[in-house]
């Protein structure tokens, strides 16, 4: 298999643009790419969204995508794993070149949700549950969560203060972000004052809908260094699925698809966890920002509320965790998170991070598609 480098990032704010449609979105996030790499030609178009059908009516996404930046005549599709699909995208362009089939790929992903009412975009986001089984009954993508929050909480003797810490410390890194949604600061008080969105979640443990793109270009070894000076390699990936209907879960305080994915990703890139320095993982709901450090092994089951009070994983700890603000802070539009996630820790270890910047030589990437069902680990080097 040969080795796979990011050697151009770009994306726009996360936020509610409505002048701004998934062309202009996408177009500007690309074109950031492009001229990062010196406005190489690059030779396929792999795209991340998981709303384009429902609420945008647009299928053949990628042939819309490609003609409008000007990428006309690539091969060029979209990649669809609800919440997780900018992971998955990634993952599909990595593959692509490993395969020896093309030298340089662009991986977009863009997500348009704010010119809908909150109720159709839910309707949408719980399209990531079991449609059957769960969404037929009437529970939302949030109340499943809510399921999960609670058993953590009553399991592990979790406070709702000791819950709040996670979107104070995502809210006061997202505060040094520029192209962040939510760039303010909270408090513990107003996080669990804030409104009941599906008990105990409430509005300020949940990520915001918004509207965003981001593109990263991929290159082999071949053309890695004609295109950057600061080339990042793609040292480990892993991918893993899970029950999609909660109730055949063995443990829903556990994310199986993590566990694996996390496993073949440290096993291919020859590292343990104390090796990681910076980590963007998918925190769309309070109670995934603690499971997730569990699953990826920074953390001991039930444990990470009382640490993160204690300065753990902060600015500066190792790992520093969510730089960007994460999904609760940064933005989490959805099909395109997972490209911004991997599009930060590349800008991280190369050095050229727009807002905390955090010191080290190997990043990991973590998306989520549903409730764990999906999910995508990807570690880079310098």
């Amino acid at each position: 298999m040969r080795k796979v480098y990011v050697v151009g990032v770009g994306f726009t704010k996360i936020g509610r643009f409505f002048d701004k449609g998934l062309r202009e979105l996408f177009a500007e996030a690309s074109l950031k790419a492009l001229e990062d790499i010196g406005n190489e030609k690059v030779e396929a178009l792999v795209v991340g969204n998981m709303m384009s059908s429902s609420l945008s009516e647009q299928d053949n996404l990628g042939a819309v995508l490609a003609d409008y930046a000007g990428l006309g005549g690539i091969p060029a599709f979209k990649v669809e794993a609800a919440c997780g699909s900018g992971g998955v995208a990634v993952y599909t362009g990595i593959s692509l070149i490993a395969s020896g089939l093309f030298d340089i790929v662009m991986v977009g992903g863009v997500e348009k949700e704010t010119e809908y009412p909150t109720r159709i975009v839910s309707k949408g986001l719980a399209q990531a549950s079991d449609a059957e089984y769960e969404m037929f009954y009437g529970i939302s993508f949030t109340g499943l969560n809510a399921l999960v929050m609670r058993m953590y909480m009553e399991k592990y003797g979790i406070s709702r203060d000791e819950m709040s810490i996670w979107p104070v410390l995502m809210h006061k890194n997202a505060s040094k972000n520029p192209y962040a949604q939510l760039p303010f600061e909270v408090t513990i008080e107003q996080v669990k004052n804030s409104m009941v969105i599906a008990d105990p979640i409430r509005l300020l443990d949940s990520s915001p809908i918004g509207d965003g793109a981001a593109a990263i270009v991929l290159a082999s070894e071949k053309f890695a260094r004609k295109l950057s000076d600061t080339p990042v390699e793609v040292a480990g990936v892993g991918m893993a699925t899970d029950h999609i209907y909660i109730a055949y879960r063995e443990d829903l305080l556990k994310l199986k698809a993590t566990i694996e994915a996390s496993k073949k990703a440290y096993s291919m890139a020859k590292v343990v966890p104390s090796q990681i320095d910076i980590v963007e993982e998918h925190d769309a709901f309070t109670v995934l920002g603690f499971i997730n450090l569990e699953d990826l092994g920074f953390s001991e089951r039930g444990k990470t509320p009382k640490e993160i009070l204690q300065g753990r994983f902060h600015p500066g700890d190792k790992p520093t965790v969510n730089p960007s603000g994460g999904l609760k802070a940064r933005g989490h539009p959805v099909g395109a998170t997972g490209v911004y996630q991997v599009a930060e820790v590349t800008m991280q270890l190369r050095g050229d991070y727009p807002g905390i910047k955090v010191q080290g030589e190997i990043g990991l990437a973590q998306s989520i598609g549903g409730l764990g069902t999906t999910v995508t680990v990807i570690i880079l080097k310098r």
